[in-house]
This record gives C-alpha cells, structure tokens and sequence, in this order.
C-alpha cells in the first residue's frame, strides 16, 4: 500500500514538470518565430518606403512637366529670350560683312534689279 501512496503522488509531479518543459519549449520557439517574423516585417517596410519614395518622385515629376507655365514662368522665359536677343546682337554686330552679297531693299526685292523667283 505504501507504493500506491507514492506512485499517485509521483504521477501529479512528473505530469506538471512534463507540462512546464513543454510549456518552455514552445516559448522559446514561439520568441524565436515572433523574432524572425518582426525581422521580415520589417524588411518589408523598409522595401515598401523605398518603392513609395521613388514612385513619390516619379509622381512629383510627371506633374511637374505636365502643369502649364504661370504667369512667373512666362515672365522669366521672356526676360531670358530677351538677355539671349541681346547677346546674339553683339554677336552679328562683331561679325565681318559677308562678302559678295547685296543688301535687299525693304520690299523684299534684290538691289537694283527685279526679285529672282
């Protein structure tokens, strides 16, 4: 009878250190699962905001060349053509007379003679 006493007792206590190296066993694996998933979450964000930042300016670009000139854009392009009429005056004033040719009268005909057609 004495061995019955002892063996229930026993069976209790090797069931909970069974259940307790289980229980341990499957929190180490399930930290080690959470760690590798946090660490391919994370290097899908970081993926996904690298893609977001270039469609970002790709996007930005795109709008950019297709929004119509302002006002302030005009009035820039035309203070540049302007500056460039002024440099290619100097330019032609500082060019040698072409040789050989004759001025055309304002009517658009040659100088002493009849407009060639």
């Amino acid at each position: 009878m004495a061995n019955r006493k002892s063996t229930p007792q026993r069976l209790p206590e090797a069931v909970r250190e069974a259940v307790d190296r289980t229980l341990q066993a499957t929190r180490e694996g399930a930290e080690t699962t959470r760690t590798r998933a946090q660490d391919a979450v994370d290097e899908l964000v970081r993926g996904a905001e690298a893609g977001a930042g270039a469609v970002r300016e790709r996007v930005k670009e795109a709008i950019e060349e297709r929004r119509p000139a302002t006002s302030d854009d005009l009035r820039e392009l035309r203070k540049e053509l302007r500056a460039i009429g002024r440099r290619l005056d100097a330019i032609e004033e500082r060019l040698p007379a072409p040789r050989g040719t004759r001025k055309k009268s304002p009517g658009g005909a040659r100088s002493g003679g009849a407009a060639k057609r």
